[in-house]
């Protein structure tokens, strides 16, 4: 699991590389030809590559979903829906300072930042559920807040 650690950064992406290689290697351990190295390196080989093409897939989806928010954001845009944006984007501020520093980290991490329940679980030390949580009773504040300002939708 080291391997993956240091290649992913993530604990939880890392335990999840190195179950699918032992899983790979218990349904198919035909594959391993101690002729070619030890079994160690043949670990560590399948480890890594497994590391490598997650790290592919993330950057393509990341890089996928720029594109998207480019080409959506280039479509059609004018200056009334700018200014209504601006204010709509200072209003959500103001909510999201109103919120617990617990749920704006989670929040910011989720959302802003991209990461799953899981990652923002992991980078802040807390259980999944309680990062959960905190997520839903945060997004539900700012809901209230936004629909009472006038900027979101009661629905």
């Amino acid at each position: 699991m080291g391997l993956a650690l240091r290649l992913l950064r993530a604990r939880n992406l890392a335990e999840e590389v190195t179950q699918e290689v032992f899983l790979r290697l218990w349904n198919q351990p035909e594959k391993f030809d101690p002729e070619r190295g030890s079994l160690r390196s043949f670990l560590l080989a399948q480890c890594h590559g497994r590391s490598v093409d997650l790290l592919r897939s993330e950057t393509s989806r990341r890089d996928r979903e720029a594109r998207d928010a480019a080409r959506t954001a280039e479509g059609g845009y004018d200056l009334e829906h700018e200014v209504l944006d601006i204010a709509a984007a200072e209003r959500v501020q103001v909510a999201m300072r109103s919120l617990t520093d617990g749920e704006r980290r989670a929040i910011e991490l989720a959302y802003l930042g991209g990461h799953t329940y899981r990652e923002v679980a992991t980078m802040l030390g807390q259980p999944e559920g309680t990062v959960k949580s905190r997520i839903r009773a945060g997004l539900k504040k700012m809901r209230a807040d936004l629909v009472d300002s006038g900027v979101g939708g009661a629905g």
